[in-house]
Protein backbone atom coordinates (compact mmCIF):
# COMPACT_ATOMS: atom_id res chain seq x y z
CA UNK A 1 0.00 0.00 0.00
CA UNK A 2 2.55 2.80 0.83
CA UNK A 3 5.74 3.60 0.01
CA UNK A 4 8.80 4.35 3.12
CA UNK A 5 8.02 8.13 2.55
CA UNK A 6 5.50 7.67 5.62
CA UNK A 7 6.12 11.18 7.58
CA UNK A 8 2.68 11.40 9.87
CA UNK A 9 0.11 9.77 11.29
CA UNK A 10 -2.67 11.04 12.95
CA UNK A 11 -5.63 9.62 14.46
CA UNK A 12 -8.86 12.53 14.19
CA UNK A 13 -12.20 11.71 15.59
CA UNK A 14 -15.06 13.19 14.56
CA UNK A 15 -18.60 13.39 14.80
CA UNK A 16 -18.95 10.43 12.00
CA UNK A 17 -15.99 8.25 13.51
CA UNK A 18 -12.06 8.01 13.87
CA UNK A 19 -10.35 8.40 10.60
CA UNK A 20 -6.51 7.71 10.13
CA UNK A 21 -5.00 10.28 8.07
CA UNK A 22 -1.30 9.18 6.72
CA UNK A 23 0.95 11.60 5.10
CA UNK A 24 3.51 10.59 2.86
CA UNK A 25 6.65 12.58 1.49
CA UNK A 26 8.95 12.49 -0.67
CA UNK A 27 11.62 14.94 0.06
CA UNK A 28 14.09 14.07 -2.74
CA UNK A 29 11.15 14.20 -5.30
CA UNK A 30 8.53 16.43 -3.52
CA UNK A 31 5.61 14.12 -3.56
CA UNK A 32 2.93 14.35 -1.16
CA UNK A 33 0.29 11.35 -0.72
CA UNK A 34 -2.50 11.78 1.78
CA UNK A 35 -4.03 8.58 2.64
CA UNK A 36 -7.45 8.02 4.94
CA UNK A 37 -8.19 5.03 6.44
CA UNK A 38 -6.27 3.28 4.09
CA UNK A 39 -7.66 4.89 0.71
CA UNK A 40 -5.60 7.61 -1.25
CA UNK A 41 -7.66 10.98 -1.15
CA UNK A 42 -4.41 12.81 -2.86
CA UNK A 43 -1.20 12.53 -4.82
CA UNK A 44 0.90 15.26 -6.28
CA UNK A 45 4.09 13.48 -7.69
CA UNK A 46 6.26 15.89 -8.48
CA UNK A 47 6.35 18.94 -6.29
CA UNK A 48 9.92 21.50 -6.91
CA UNK A 49 8.80 23.23 -3.77
CA UNK A 50 9.47 20.91 -1.11
CA UNK A 51 7.58 23.04 1.42
CA UNK A 52 4.16 24.30 1.90
CA UNK A 53 0.55 22.93 2.43
CA UNK A 54 -1.97 20.24 1.27
CA UNK A 55 -5.60 20.65 1.85
CA UNK A 56 -8.19 17.71 1.82
CA UNK A 57 -11.65 17.05 3.53
CA UNK A 58 -11.92 13.84 5.82
CA UNK A 59 -15.16 12.17 6.89
CA UNK A 60 -18.84 12.53 6.15
CA UNK A 61 -19.23 15.89 6.75
CA UNK A 62 -16.19 17.04 4.63
CA UNK A 63 -14.04 18.48 7.16
CA UNK A 64 -11.50 20.67 5.96
CA UNK A 65 -7.85 19.20 7.30
CA UNK A 66 -4.90 20.84 6.06
CA UNK A 67 -1.14 18.99 6.39
CA UNK A 68 1.44 21.92 7.16
CA UNK A 69 5.13 21.07 5.45
CA UNK A 70 8.19 23.12 6.90
CA UNK A 71 11.57 22.88 7.03
CA UNK A 72 13.32 23.19 10.30
CA UNK A 73 16.68 23.09 8.85
CA UNK A 74 18.78 20.95 6.69
CA UNK A 75 17.17 17.93 6.30
CA UNK A 76 14.69 18.11 9.06
CA UNK A 77 10.87 18.96 8.07
CA UNK A 78 7.80 19.56 10.57
CA UNK A 79 3.93 17.71 9.46
CA UNK A 80 1.46 19.56 11.54
CA UNK A 81 -2.57 18.64 10.74
CA UNK A 82 -5.38 21.12 11.13
CA UNK A 83 -8.41 20.31 11.59
CA UNK A 84 -11.57 23.12 10.82
CA UNK A 85 -8.08 25.39 11.69
CA UNK A 86 -7.11 23.34 14.88
CA UNK A 87 -3.59 22.60 15.30
CA UNK A 88 -2.88 18.50 15.99
CA UNK A 89 0.10 16.63 17.00
CA UNK A 90 3.42 17.65 15.20
CA UNK A 91 5.21 15.55 13.48
CA UNK A 92 8.77 15.85 13.00
CA UNK A 93 10.89 14.08 10.35
CA UNK A 94 14.62 14.23 10.05
CA UNK A 95 15.99 12.36 7.13
CA UNK A 96 19.49 12.21 8.92
CA UNK A 97 17.68 9.33 11.30
CA UNK A 98 16.69 6.93 8.28
CA UNK A 99 19.61 7.71 6.02
CA UNK A 100 23.58 6.65 6.46
CA UNK A 101 25.05 9.75 7.80
CA UNK A 102 28.85 9.39 9.35
CA UNK A 103 30.18 12.24 11.32
CA UNK A 104 33.74 12.17 10.86
CA UNK A 105 36.27 14.56 12.27
CA UNK A 106 39.76 14.73 10.84
CA UNK A 107 43.02 15.97 13.01
CA UNK A 108 46.04 17.61 11.46
CA UNK A 109 48.99 15.68 11.47
CA UNK A 110 52.48 16.59 10.29
CA UNK A 111 52.79 15.89 7.04
CA UNK A 112 48.57 16.75 6.13
CA UNK A 113 45.28 15.40 7.65
CA UNK A 114 43.95 12.04 8.74
CA UNK A 115 40.19 11.02 9.41
CA UNK A 116 39.97 7.69 10.77
CA UNK A 117 36.78 5.42 10.97
CA UNK A 118 35.94 1.32 11.99
CA UNK A 119 34.16 -0.41 8.95
CA UNK A 120 33.09 -4.34 9.76
CA UNK A 121 36.09 -4.32 12.32
CA UNK A 122 39.09 -2.87 10.36
CA UNK A 123 40.53 0.19 11.28
CA UNK A 124 40.17 2.65 8.16
CA UNK A 125 42.02 6.31 7.74
CA UNK A 126 41.89 8.50 4.80
CA UNK A 127 45.43 10.75 4.80
CA UNK A 128 45.46 13.84 3.44
CA UNK A 129 49.14 14.57 2.09
CA UNK A 130 50.42 17.45 0.26
CA UNK A 131 52.15 16.18 -2.99
CA UNK A 132 54.78 18.92 -2.85
CA UNK A 133 54.40 20.09 -6.12
CA UNK A 134 51.80 22.82 -6.60
CA UNK A 135 50.09 21.81 -9.81
CA UNK A 136 49.40 18.30 -8.38
CA UNK A 137 47.98 19.81 -4.53
CA UNK A 138 46.65 17.34 -2.19
CA UNK A 139 47.19 13.54 -2.57
CA UNK A 140 44.74 11.49 -0.68
CA UNK A 141 45.11 7.68 0.42
CA UNK A 142 42.97 5.02 1.89
CA UNK A 143 44.27 2.92 4.68
CA UNK A 144 42.83 -0.14 6.06
CA UNK A 145 44.37 -1.84 8.67
CA UNK A 146 47.45 0.37 8.25
CA UNK A 147 47.88 -0.59 4.82
CA UNK A 148 47.31 1.64 1.72
CA UNK A 149 45.07 0.30 -0.52
CA UNK A 150 46.27 -0.14 -4.32
CA UNK A 151 45.35 1.71 -6.68
CA UNK A 152 43.19 4.41 -4.04
CA UNK A 153 44.70 7.68 -4.75
CA UNK A 154 43.30 10.65 -6.39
Amino acid sequence: MMAGDVVGIWEVALSDGVYRIEFEHGTATGKRVVWINGQEVLRRDWMFKLVGKETFTVGGMETKATVNIEAISGFTYEYTLEIDGKSLQKFIDNRSKVTKTWVLQGEFVDDGTETHFTVADHDCCIKALSSGKKRAGIIHYLMVDGEAVPGWTD
